[in-house]
């Protein structure tokens, strides 16, 4: 949607990227988000003005900082890091859940390369982060809410854990832990009430970096829990200052569309608010869809090309594939001009398939891409995860629309396949009108591009490749595969069509 001059739309972030970190160093503003079961790992951002962000690159790039086995699940790998600049350097702690526990590397650059992972053995919670006192000391503080000194060049831990503050009584899930010297206290902001619709952020003070900490009075400082606000599960939230000093909130939310429950399907996104501050505690405005614009210059960034040609040696940081790329599957150097992937899972419902992807960032959008299925199987598809998503393939012989949703999967359409190379295509059209309680989050048509425009071969509820049914952390991704044999893709395109 365009902006008007004095507004931005929130997500600043939109689809999958959720448990945003932020750091300013200057001018600069760098954001890191969590990954899950895909590789490369963290995905790192940059913007000079907190609303227009452009992905540099990830933090976890090389198959020696980013182990997922085949066991890994899907909403396993990465959660949420913590982005940090200090002694000239940046500093990224994170947490794979399914390899090691807590890792921390560092980089002169944020664009990368980023070192080899130091392990952290003794740090036993996950959402770690890192702050520096003033006599150097490092505290790393991580999820129960629970605290250690860190000594972040070895990843030794220096002192016995001692447990903090966990937010209200009796809430569930005390997560995402900042430290933040501000003023004449020391401020713990943390996430609680799980990541859901009663996912909410409160905050609590100390003179000191290790407690005791006064929670604010106003607690929660931010929630949308039992509320019908378009934005829900608010929550899991960094702070910075704006380029006037002023303060800010990154935070993670989710759009739910359709009756009831309301079901998103880009995963929790990255959503901007605007702080005040009253008797020396937080206030948070409400990050809605529209937001008025901040008071400095907007600096929007030059949209991404909408079509991938794969003429580059690398795939752009964008691309990622579930728990690893092994460069002999997927390659832009065999077909000059072409990806090619070489099948190694024979279907999505596998987790070692051959498949590259990028996150659906728009409630509607158009997908194309031309496929060459000569010496194989494969070809586009949705994957929420490995037992919820859609594909519209091609052989030799037969085009075909598949879909699993939990322990189902079926064939819902097929025809000829044309002679050579063809046009597959995917559309998704957000639901605007909720017809009954039934009505789902939106409507995917996958099918072919023929000389006469698009024809579908099925049209498809949204709803079942939607976290309220799959489950878990993590949102759509679109892409290609091979299941069998080799295909080679020209190109592919990605146009939003929100409105």
């Amino acid at each position: 949607m365009q902006e008007k001059p004095d507004t931005f739309r929130n997500p600043v972030l939109p689809g999958f990227h959720p448990d945003p970190s932020v750091c300013r160093v200057g001018p600069d503003y760098y954001l890191a988000c969590s990954s899950f079961e895909y590789f490369p790992g963290v995905p790192l951002f940059h913007s000079r003005d907190l609303v227009h962000w452009t992905q540099i690159g990830n933090a976890l790039d090389r198959p020696g900082q980013l182990r997922l086995p085949p066991g890994t699940p899907s909403s396993g790998g990465i959660y949420a890091p913590t982005l940090r600049h200090h002694d000239g350097r940046f500093w990224l702690i994170t947490t794979n859940v399914s390899d090691g526990g807590n890792l921390l590397v560092t980089a002169a650059d944020p664009a990368g390369p980023w070192s080899d992972p130091i392990r952290l053995p003794g740090v036993k919670g996950i959402d770690p982060d890192l702050a520096w006192d003033e006599d150097g000391t490092c505290w790393c503080t991580y999820a129960g809410v629970e605290q250690v000194p860190l000594d972040p060049h070895t990843g030794r831990v220096l002192g016995p854990p001692r447990r903090l503050w966990s937010g209200a009584p009796g809430a569930k899930a005390p997560e995402a832990p900042h430290l933040y010297r501000i003023g004449d206290h020391w401020y713990l902001l943390i996430a609680e009430g799980g990541t859901e619709r009663c996912h909410a952020v409160s905050i609590a003070r100390s003179r000191t970096p290790n407690g005791p900490f006064e929670p604010c009075p106003a607690n929660p400082i931010l929630t949308h829990r039992g509320t019908d606000h378009p934005v829900q599960n608010t929550g899991h939230a960094d702070l910075v200052q704006g380029p006037d000093g002023s303060w800010w909130m990154l935070l993670l939310g989710v759009r739910p569309l359709g009756g009831t429950p309301g079901w998103h399907v880009l995963g929790r996104e990255t959503f901007l608010a605007p702080v005040s501050w009253a008797d020396g505690w937080p206030a948070v405005g409400e990050p809605g869809p529209d937001m008025p614009a901040p008071p400095w210059p907007l600096r929007p960034a030059p949209p991404a090309p909408a079509r991938d040609d794969f003429d580059a040696q690398e795939p752009a940081p964008r691309w990622i594939s579930p728990r690893h790329r092994h460069p002999r599957n997927c390659t832009t150097n065999q077909r000059p001009g072409w990806l090619t992937l070489h099948a190694a899972g024979h279907s999505l419902d596998e987790p070692d398939v051959t498949f590259l992807g990028r996150r659906q960032q728009h409630l509607s959008c158009r997908v194309r891409t031309l496929l060459d299925p000569a010496a194989g199987r494969g070809g586009l598809a949705v994957r929420l995860d490995e037992a919820h998503h859609y594909e519209i393939e091609a052989d030799p012989r037969e085009i075909r629309v598949l879909a699993r949703v939990g322990p189902l999967r079926t064939v819902l359409a097929s025809r000829p396949a044309p002679p050579g190379p063809v046009v597959l295509g995917l559309e998704t059209t957000a639901t605007r009108e909720v017809r009954d309680a039934r009505t789902g989050p939106d409507v995917l048509a996958l099918g072919i591009e023929e000389e006469g425009g698009f024809t579908a071969l099925a049209t498809l509820d949204g709803r079942y490749l939607s976290t309220e049914v799959a489950g878990g952390f993590t949102g759509r991704v679109l892409g290609m595969y091979a299941a069998d044999g080799t295909v080679h893709f020209d190109w592919f395109d990605y146009e939003p069509l929100d409105r």
